[in-house]
């Protein structure tokens, strides 16, 4: 929150995440910049170099940049967002309170609505990207709630602020430009509304994800992830299956730990370099069959295949449920790098198709 290859918002802010604070999280004075300030239209006018070379025209770039000003509140909301990078000692909180939040009475309800009454068409998606119907729908609940949350901040003004405030610019800068080249290729100016860190549409896409991975889902041929739900729901679809979305596959099952394991031999050995206090959770991969062998027992559910790949999560310790995850389930990290995230996606799915 929230594309397949590089840094973006899908895969490292959290796309919830950023959706909810942009909403709730009161603003603050930045440290510099005032709106009106030369130094920002200097800099927005600095861009037209890079953008022409990235085929956006002077008669687009004037449009989209017209009237853009600095936006102090996106600048508080981004410094309030990040916040101190925890430490390796601070406690990650326990699962269950994230999990009654997100995976309520509501969220189920409206996505078994969604679900039911796009099935046709979700059942085309799935056939051609092998994402299950229920993922979709979970991943569209989660970021925007079934489209009723998308955002109303000014993208291009929110990332050209945020790039010329300059902490990330390596990040925002290129998105300021990806949307340039959006409206270049047709994307109408007025519908770049969204998240205050650039996240737009039902989906909540980064402007460059839009450009690498939306599609267009219902054959008009233009995918609108910001009014069509076919289009928005086949861009998730196509998202899952560029990360490695295996069909066939869960993307992972609850299951109640043996006693007397031994979670120190167990361990993972890999030294992970991305989203490392997600990934340092984990324990080795082994198959399902060894895992049930071991007295591992599920909750409430068959055994996927015994060939499939799992590693361990317990996101509330000891003694308390705990997962066997797929590789499936890190193609959802890849959406939105949080175990909380990928876990409750992944269960309000199931609860989907209950």
């Amino acid at each position: 929150m929230t594309r397949a290859s590089t840094f973006r918002i899908g895969r490292l802010f959290g796309l919830a995440g950023i959706v909810l604070s942009a909403w709730t999280m009161a603003a603050s004075v930045p440290l510099h910049a005032q709106s009106g300030d030369a130094g920002f239209d200097a800099y927005v006018q600095s861009l037209w170099p890079k953008a022409q070379a990235r085929g956006v025209t002077r008669a687009t770039f004037d449009r989209v940049t017209a009237g853009l000003r600095y936006n102090q509140r996106v600048v508080a909301l981004d410094r309030d967002n990040l916040g101190a990078p925890p430490s390796n000692d601070t406690p990650i909180p326990n699962f269950a309170p994230y999990k009654a939040k997100h995976v309520d009475a509501a969220r189920i309800g409206g996505g078994r609505r969604v679900h039911d009454r796009l099935l046709p068409l979700l059942s085309r998606i799935e056939q051609r990207t092998g994402v299950p119907t229920s993922i979709m729908i979970a991943i569209y609940g989660h970021e925007t709630a079934y489209g009723q949350v998308t955002g109303s901040f000014d993208l291009p003004e929110a990332l050209v602020t945020l790039a010329y405030e300059g902490r990330r610019r390596s990040l925002f800068e290129p998105e300021f430009l990806a949307t340039l080249e959006m409206v270049q290729k047709g994307v109408p100016r007025d519908v770049l509304k969204g998240s205050w860190a650039g996240a737009f549409g039902y989906p909540q896409f980064l402007p460059s994800v839009y450009l690498d991975v939306a599609e267009d889902g219902d054959g008009d041929g233009v995918a609108r992830i910001w009014s069509s739900e076919a289009d928005a729901i086949e861009s998730i679809g196509a998202y899952l299956r560029r990360a490695g979305w295996r069909a066939g596959q869960p993307w992972g099952v609850a299951v109640q730990v043996p006693a007397g394991y031994n979670r120190t031999a167990m361990a993972s050995r890999l030294q992970p370099t991305r989203c490392p206090r997600v990934f340092a959770r984990y324990s080795r991969w082994r198959s399902m069959a060894e895992w049930r062998a071991d007295g591992f027992q599920t909750l409430g559910g068959r055994w996927p295949d015994g060939q499939v790949q799992a590693t361990l999560l317990e996101p509330d310790g000891p003694g308390k449920t705990a997962y066997l995850l797929t590789g499936n389930y890190r193609a959802i990290l890849d959406y939105n790098c949080s175990n909380f995230y990928a876990l409750s996606v992944g269960l309000l799915a199931d609860e989907i198709d209950r």
